[in-house]
């Protein structure tokens, strides 16, 4: 077994192990490898040191992997079970709570002063770590 520390295109740092050095280059290759932060299939190997892990270390390790897991189940919740409006979050959010459309677990994007305002009006709307948010679909139908 080997252990890469891989990082996505977004910058996001995780390790993986694979069972050799071809096992990764095939599976990379493959656009089998992708990023367990954010779903980017835009993965490389970053620059590695020898590490001595300590018992602390290790927890830590396990305690990462746990939230990992868990945002990993929470991206797929979210995307299996919310409609994703793209850019146009704020509108429906509106829409919603005025009773023009019937409400619905949605999720999308806002800029930082659509989520204001809505916020100033009390429309409920949050915005999602970037370790939860699903990777958005390419092109909204």
């Amino acid at each position: 077994m080997i252990r890469y520390d891989l990082r996505c295109a977004n910058g996001d740092e995780f390790e993986a192990w694979f069972g050799s050095i071809a096992d990764y280059d095939k599976q990379a290759e493959a656009g089998l490898v992708e990023c367990p932060h954010c779903g980017s299939p835009h993965v490389s190997k970053a620059p590695m040191a020898p590490a001595v892990r300590t018992g602390r270390a290790k927890d830590a390790q396990k305690e990462r992997a746990v939230a990992m897991a868990m945002a990993a189940k929470v991206r797929e919740h979210i995307k299996d079970n919310f409609d994703y409006v793209g850019g146009k979050f704020a509108d429906e959010a509106r829409k919603m709570h005025a009773g023009e459309s019937d409400e619905r677990a949605i999720w999308g994007e806002a800029t930082p002063e659509e989520a204001q305002a809505l916020a100033e009006d009390g429309i409920p709307a949050a915005p999602l770590p970037p370790d939860l948010a699903p990777v958005a679909p390419k092109k909204l139908n």
